[in-house]
């Protein structure tokens, strides 16, 4: 879990925003630009019990030393690839299922069964995050909605999402949008320089100037940009 140097605005505006933030954020912009770590960033910082004076988390407090092992009790994560147990009384043993393409219905219920709860904390935050939020189908996004509609007192809703066009424009209009920056070419470069990264801008542009997906696919040794280049190579004589 990472802020990165082109979020340092974004992150300002909302530390300064942090006691009037709405009960909905909807983080938005291209894949590959770190909105996830992000949002798992500000969660932390949210929920920590002793945040810095900027905003950034402890990492000392209990709050932290949860989230970073991923049982905060007041913290729930929906993404298509959880497994959902249909068996209430089935504690601890949710039946493996193959990867999922969307978050269903039967998930946010369960949130709904969770916000339902106090916090942990008296009078602190509870934070429901979706992601991507574009892969609700058609019933868990009107489930979400009603919930966004009369929102629980006490919790954030943050949204993240590559392709907001796919969510329902109700979903969309009950969150403060944040937009989230694709970095400046040379903010972009220096960072990969740092992670080790060989050639960056070559990488960079094949990643259409997304730097986590460049990084990415130098880390799993992906060979296709000089195979696409060799094939292009060929100019008039390549096989379509």
């Amino acid at each position: 879990m990472e802020k990165y140097p082109w979020q340092s605005d974004v992150w300002q505006r909302l530390y300064e925003a942090r006691a009037r933030l709405p009960h909905a954020l909807l983080l938005r912009g291209r894949s590959g630009i770190g909105k996830f770590d992000f949002a798992q960033h500000l969660t932390k910082s949210l929920l920590c019990q002793s945040p810095k004076i900027d905003g950034q988390a402890c990492d000392m407090c209990s709050s932290c030393g949860w989230f970073s092992q991923n049982n905060h009790p007041d913290y729930r994560l929906l993404t298509p690839e959880q497994d959902v147990s249909d068996d209430d009384d089935v504690a601890g043993t949710a039946k493996k299922s193959a990867k999922k393409s969307q978050i269903s219905v039967v998930q946010i219920r369960e949130l709904s069964s969770f916000l339902g709860l106090s916090s942990h904390r008296a009078g602190g935050l509870r934070i429901a995050m979706i992601h991507p939020a574009e892969t609700l189908n058609a019933s868990s996004a009107n489930a979400l909605l009603k919930m966004l509609e009369e929102p629980p007192a006490g919790v954030i809703f943050i949204l993240v999402s590559h392709q907001p066009q796919r969510l329902l424009p109700t979903i969309i209009s009950r969150c403060q949008k944040i937009d989230m920056p694709v970095p400046e070419t040379a903010v972009a470069l220096q960072w990969l320089k740092e992670k080790g990264l060989k050639d960056p801008a070559q990488q960079l542009d094949y990643a259409g100037g997304s730097p986590l997906s460049a990084l990415r696919d130098a880390e799993e040794g992906s060979q296709s940009f000089g195979d696409i280049s060799k094939l292009l190579s060929h100019g008039e004589k390549l096989d379509p």
